[in-house]
């Protein structure tokens, strides 16, 4: 039986993303001010910290002003100022202007940043403030109180296991984190959120999450490119490559040096199974207004995640017995300003604040940290979910009743004609796949162009290392519902909606079907669709050894 050496603290945050960071500072900083001496530990599963963070992404300042009001001062990552907002749709072959930009994505004046990079320069703050930091850990497993309800802290990962789980000579045993708080900013689809909600009735009378998935990239451009002068540095689109009731968009940034980031998201409720999420951006990345922006240019980093957009009503509960949960992990994105980080933040400095409350009273049950729900009903953040409440169940209608809610949340603040609108589990909305599953037509990439990579160069691009012989992080349940329910009806969708080509079809040697599904998990990017998108919950996600995965560096 493995032993594990316990270490406590008053407070644990599990997840170094701008939630968490932004948390453990501000609890720091409040502390300090009132003379309260705190043990506070953040993990992370990246092997530093930043390198597992990947956004857009422009940036809503008013969390990070909060935070440090000199935060320009201090030296701020950023990489452009928005000048101009450009908000097109596109047609096969053309793209038109739109008449007018919502005033929730009126982003003038907005920084552009880099996620990986503002998350290093948080983590550089915290440590400055006495805060222990562990990247290279993951969060394994949640530890309850007899009780059954009463978290007390998270199991790190083993490290120095065979492909079989049995320990090699340099086996390091996990490590038990205990806290009279812990705090869950784990981003969307969190393993030990998903864990935690099977266990304690976290999403009772809850909408079911929705989930969209992005794919990024950062590509160099030639000097003095066209772009670096547009009036319109901060670019998003919709229609092509999509249809209309299947929502997702585009989105171009003006970054510092002559790049630009680029990126693709589409929503998970999407129908086709034959949709193929890389050949989607691919095929966005082809239009003529896009190809005219990107010509001459190199990629030099893509990535991919999937962001929780359902919003205030898909979040969990805030808050149970010793635990509290931050950012995307709890479903906090404003959908219509296509952002999330400053909500992430703002969340994290709220729970901060009533984790100090509760520990001066020396509580930490779930009734002295509930109060963190009611700060952000009654916040800036508060209001601004709000106003998104319904926007993603709207765009997950079809045909023009999508476009009358839409309109209708727009002039009542996100009221719309049905307050609560109802949603549908993402992985339940597969239409069957018509046609031969082996003939999902592909987009053709040009020979030789830097500026458009294939799936396994993208995952080269993004740094993912993982040591192969190790346990798969991915576990498929049953390749019997594979070759038997999911390939007949769908065509094994996981080979197309995984952008990272960790799934493979081994097929019969007649080549009339397949015998299972091949996991390539040393190609994953983390961004956990597949736990999201199976249609037959047979796939689970789990973190890998720790420090292992994407190396992002200017994502």
């Amino acid at each position: 039986m493995t032993t594990h050496e316990s270490i406590e603290f008053d407070v644990l945050f599990v997840g170094a993303g701008p939630a968490n960071l932004a948390g453990a500072i501000r609890l720091m900083q409040l502390a300090e001010e009132k003379g309260q001496e705190l043990e506070v530990a953040i993990i992370d599963k990246g092997a530093q910290i930043g390198s597992h963070a990947i956004s857009g992404a422009v940036m809503n300042p008013v969390a990070i002003a909060e935070l440090f009001p000199d935060y320009l001062q201090q030296g701020f990552p950023v990489e452009q100022t928005v000048r101009g907002d450009g908000f097109f749709f596109l047609t096969g072959n053309r793209h038109f202007k739109m008449p007018f930009v919502p005033r929730q994505m009126h982003n003038t004046g907005f920084p552009i940043v880099s996620l990986s990079q503002v998350c290093r320069w948080l983590g550089e703050k915290a440590e400055a403030l006495g805060i222990n930091i562990f990247p290279g850990f993951d969060g394994k497993e949640i530890l309850l109180a007899d009780d059954g309800r009463t978290v007390t802290g998270v199991r790190t990962g083993d490290k120095g296991l065979d492909k079989a789980g049995k320990p090699k000579p340099n086996f390091e045993p996990g490590i038990d984190l205990l806290a009279k708080v812990t705090v869950l900013g784990e981003g969307a689809r969190g393993s030990l959120m998903k864990s935690l909600a099977q266990r304690l009735p976290i999403r009772s009378g809850r909408l079911p999450e929705l989930f969209e998935t992005g794919i990024k990239e950062v590509i160099q451009l030639p000097e003095d490119h066209f772009f670096t002068h547009s009036p319109f540095n901060d670019i998003h689109t919709l229609g092509f490559p999509l249809d209309l009731n299947t929502p997702g968009g585009g989105f171009i940034y003006e970054m510092a040096e002559n790049r630009i980031t680029l990126g693709f998201l589409v929503a998970l409720g999407y129908e086709n199974p034959a949709l193929d999420l890389y050949d989607t951006f691919m095929r966005f990345k082809g239009h003529p207004l896009v190809q005219s922006i990107i010509q001459g240019g190199k990629v030099v980093e893509q990535g991919a995640r999937a962001v929780s957009t359902g919003g205030w009503y898909s979040m969990p509960r805030l808050a149970v017995d010793g635990a509290l949960f931050t950012g995307n992990a709890a479903a906090m994105h404003s959908t219509p300003a296509i952002k999330g980080i400053h909500l992430a933040m703002k969340s994290g400095m709220l729970a901060a604040e009533t984790i100090l409350d509760a520990l001066a009273a020396g509580q930490s049950d779930r009734q002295a940290l509930d109060r963190y729900s009611q700060r952000l009903a009654d916040s800036w953040a508060g209001e601004e979910l709000g106003e998104g409440r319904n926007f993603a169940q709207a765009l997950a209608k079809r045909g023009p009743i999508k476009w009358i809610h839409l309109a209708a949340q727009y002039v009542t603040q996100g009221k719309g004609l049905i307050d609560r609108l109802s949603a549908v589990d993402d992985a339940t909305t597969l239409k069957r796949l018509a046609g031969n599953p082996m003939a999902v037509e592909k987009t053709e990439l040009p020979k030789d162009d830097p500026a458009m990579v294939d799936k396994l160069t993208g995952v080269y691009l993004s740094g993912t290392l993982h040591r192969e012989d190790q346990p798969s992080h991915i576990q498929i349940h049953d390749q019997r519902v594979c070759v038997e329910k999911c390939y007949p009806v769908y065509g094994c969708p996981c080979t197309r909606f995984c952008p990272g080509d960790v799934y493979e079809m081994e097929t019969n040697k007649d080549g009339s079907g397949i015998t299972g599904i091949k996991l390539n998990f040393t190609n994953c990017l983390h961004c956990k669709t597949c736990d999201i998108k199976d249609p037959f919950h047979n796939v689970t996600w789990t973190c890998p050894e720790g420090g292992e995965g994407p190396n992002y560096k200017r994502a």
